[in-house]
């Protein structure tokens, strides 16, 4: 083989290797905004003219409509079951002028629910399509049984804890700790923390919850020996817990 047919065979590797390379970071930038793809799903039919933009999908003109009842038709003999829907067609308030709709749709193997929801943009003439795979936090239950009381402790140095007995306020707590925080796996252990004691009707501590606050994320971490929570500060979870220092 000759230098000059070498130096083509090399030349035309580097060209076939970029374009390779391009095409990909094209297409990923095509989808970049997106959580979930319908083309990768055989379940989820794409509403003929819809072209991908990053965030969503695109077509000119007016076609809510259209794509409403494509999808209304469609995704049920695909197996998803609808969960939620709104749309401009159910809305009587004669001062809005939105054309739109908005879904949401679950099916037996999908992790979470699916998120469909098209709206008419009279600005840009073109009517815009988001896709979205929404997976809710994992919630678990901590408390086995309700407590007769609680004993908070302000910080984990402090030798004497503040009785709580008012019923209202220890079932809010047990329920912003069962029902509303959610399972972590960002959590972030403070130095200065309060201590939750659950006790039984002889005053035994059968449960123990640490509450951590996180001054820089705004976030309110729970830790116990069943795992670690999130959820947001709640302004009333530390007047009922006599927590308030740890915000202030």
């Amino acid at each position: 083989m000759n230098h000059t047919k070498l130096l083509l065979l090399i030349a035309l590797a580097v060209l076939f290797a970029t374009g390779g390379w391009v095409y990909k970071y094209v297409t990923n930038e095509t989808y970049e905004g997106m959580s979930i793809i319908p083309e990768d799903h055989e379940d989820i039919p794409l509403f003929n003219g819809l072209k991908p933009r990053r965030a969503d999908y695109v077509i000119e003109g007016d076609h809510w409509e259209d794509i409403y009842a494509f999808y209304m038709k469609e995704l049920p003999g695909k197996g998803w079951k609808l969960r939620h829907k709104g749309s401009a067609m159910d809305d009587n308030d004669p001062g809005n002028n939105w054309g739109g709709f908005m879904s949401t749709w679950t099916k037996d193997g999908f992790e979470g629910e699916l998120s469909l929801s098209a709206g008419y943009f009279q600005a840009e003439n073109v009517t815009e399509v988001r896709f979205d795979q929404h997976i809710p936090p994992k919630i678990t239950s901590w408390i086995d049984k309700p407590p007769a009381s609680l004993c908070v402790y302000a910080n984990p140095a402090e030798e004497n804890c503040t009785p709580l007995e008012d019923k209202d306020d220890i079932e809010n707590i047990v329920h912003f700790i069962d029902e509303i925080a959610y399972e972590t796996s960002q959590f972030k252990q403070q130095k200065q923390y309060g201590i939750i004691e659950f006790l039984n009707d002889l005053g035994e501590t059968f449960f123990s919850v640490k509450v951590h606050y996180s001054k820089e994320g705004q976030i309110l971490f729970l830790e116990s020996e069943k795992g670690k929570k999130e959820m947001k500060p709640e302004s009333e979870f530390f007047q009922w817990t006599k927590l308030e220092h740890l915000i202030k």
